[in-house]
């Protein structure tokens, strides 16, 4: 059926997963392409519907707290899986694991030593002016010095194909559920895909990382208490922190649930107290502890900071873990991967023009129409103006903010992020696409699921991939078996 082929239509400027220039397809997309042959549009329509009732029935939901119709929203989704090769994987995999290596070393450093800082390799004050370095969990030493446990790495291709890292998320990384709850999806509509095309399994993703959270319990004991903290229902990730708690067998609990005792954290339950030993937060610093920090706060754990203190529980990710992932200190991973350990990075960075250089801050607004300017300490796709498509108003308005204070501003070349075949309006369409593979850090290393988030700018032309902007996802195989060692 040539409508399929002859409907579908790429740049030549920009890199698309699925075809060469000339039209033809991939290998990696061969198999993919002859049987998306066997349907009309129409017919395929019926498949997508599948999949969107799969999403309704399951409650595989996001929040957008701007809308005032209704905040809770289906995940959208594509139909049409983005393939990855094992030689590809194999790049990616290695680029994350020293990322991440060196990212350790890095926190451990600036909340103790500060030798990084004292040799200029990274400036004092970019750390000093960072909102999230927090100082009040200085000289804290966390179990087996890992302070990330789970990350969430950006990935883009440029338009030779690529990979860049676009961004590090430390803090509490959402997305995962979505990553499962998609392949689950895959096998109730394309069953045979699968395992025709050697498709690597993500399925075990939550026993890694219950076992990953239990390998750096404080106590040295073979069943030690994990449990999940949630802000609560009203939270945008809410459905993924129950999802996460049910399949790694742990308890969903809110700050009200815990309680500090004689420098110990307990679950209250129906049989008594019961002492914690991990703590995987999806609350934000400041919000953990009323008497450290926001002493507004409902979300946390009154004295729970003085328990991390004394060794007696540990947090995942690590509190303070925010200055890491700053935007205006992302410049400075390429140097952090040298400084400790005397090695290139396998990953690039994107070029990143830092606002308070003036040469640079001065080219950026020469050349805004190229550029991406992005808030440092902003994330969900917000604080972020494409040059290209801003008003004269919106130029003006954020050329004013970044020169009131430079220091809460980044700038990027606007890349033409690879394309992927979607499933939009009966036809297959060419989207923008970015990766977002999960990496869990223990004490044996670094684990990744073989895959990721692959997040889908859906409205034609935009290259901003958060759901909250619009955006949604697809399923992501990696193969099994690389038999596609030439170039693409």
């Amino acid at each position: 059926m040539d409508h399929w082929s002859n409907e579908y239509v790429t740049s030549s400027s920009i890199y698309d997963e699925m075809r060469l220039e000339n039209g033809t397809v991939r290998i990696p997309y061969e198999k993919v392409d002859q049987y998306i042959q066997h349907f009309d549009p129409h017919s395929f329509r019926d498949k997508e519907k599948i999949a969107a009732d799969l999403f309704m029935n399951r409650g595989i939901t996001f929040t957008v707290y701007s809308e005032k119709e209704g905040i809770e929203r289906i995940f959208p989704f594509d139909i049409i899986p983005r393939i990855i090769t094992g030689s590809e994987w194999a790049t990616i995999e290695s680029g994350i694991k020293q990322r991440l290596k060196a990212l350790n070393l890095f926190l451990k450093d600036i909340y103790g030593k500060q030798e990084i800082l004292k040799s200029g390799v990274v400036p004092a004050e970019l750390i000093a002016s960072c909102p999230h370095y927090n100082r009040d969990v200085f000289g804290i030493r966390v179990p087996h010095d890992i302070y990330v446990h789970i990350a969430g790495i950006d990935l883009i291709r440029d338009s030779n194909g690529e990979f860049y890292v676009l961004e590090d998320n430390l803090r509490t990384p959402s997305g995962v559920s979505y990553m499962l709850e998609n392949r689950e999806i895959t096998k109730r509509i394309f069953p045979d895909l699968l395992s025709d095309n050697k498709v690597r399994s993500i399925s075990d993703y939550p026993q890694m990382l219950h076992k990953v959270l239990r390998s750096v319990a404080p106590r040295n004991m073979n069943n030690p208490t994990v449990v999940l903290l949630t802000p609560g229902i009203y939270n945008s990730a809410y459905y993924e922190h129950s999802f996460l708690a049910k399949y790694m067998g742990i308890e969903l609990v809110e700050g009200r649930d815990l309680v500090v005792q004689d420098q110990h954290v307990y679950m209250k339950s129906t049989s008594g107290l019961k002492q914690v030993d991990v703590i995987y937060r999806r609350v934000d610093d400041e919000f953990l502890d009323p008497l450290t920090f926001r002493p507004d706060s409902s979300l946390g754990v009154a004295g729970l900071m003085s328990v991390v203190r004394r060794g007696n529980v540990n947090i995942s990710n690590a509190v303070g873990n925010g200055v890491a992932d700053d935007k205006a200190v992302y410049n400075y991973v390429p140097q952090m991967i040298q400084y400790y350990l005397n090695e290139e990075p396998i990953l690039k960075n994107v070029p990143t023009y830092s606002m308070e250089n003036m040469d640079e801050r001065e080219y950026t607004i020469a050349n805004f129409e190229k550029m991406v300017v992005k808030k440092t300490n902003e994330s969900g796709g917000y604080g972020l103006i494409m040059g290209d498509k801003a008003t004269i108003e919106e130029k003006e308005e954020t050329i004013k903010a970044i020169e009131e204070n430079p220091r809460n501003y980044i700038a990027q070349p606007i890349i033409s992020l690879s394309t992927a075949p979607c499933f939009i309006d009966e036809k297959l369409q060419a989207r923008h696409v970015d990766l977002r593979p999960y990496a869990l850090c223990g004490p044996s290393g670094v684990e990744i699921v073989p895959g990721g988030l692959t997040r889908v700018a859906l409205k034609e032309g935009s290259k901003v991939v958060n759901s909250s902007q619009g955006g949604g996802s697809k399923d992501t195989w990696v193969l099994n078996e690389d038999k596609f060692n030439i170039k693409f």
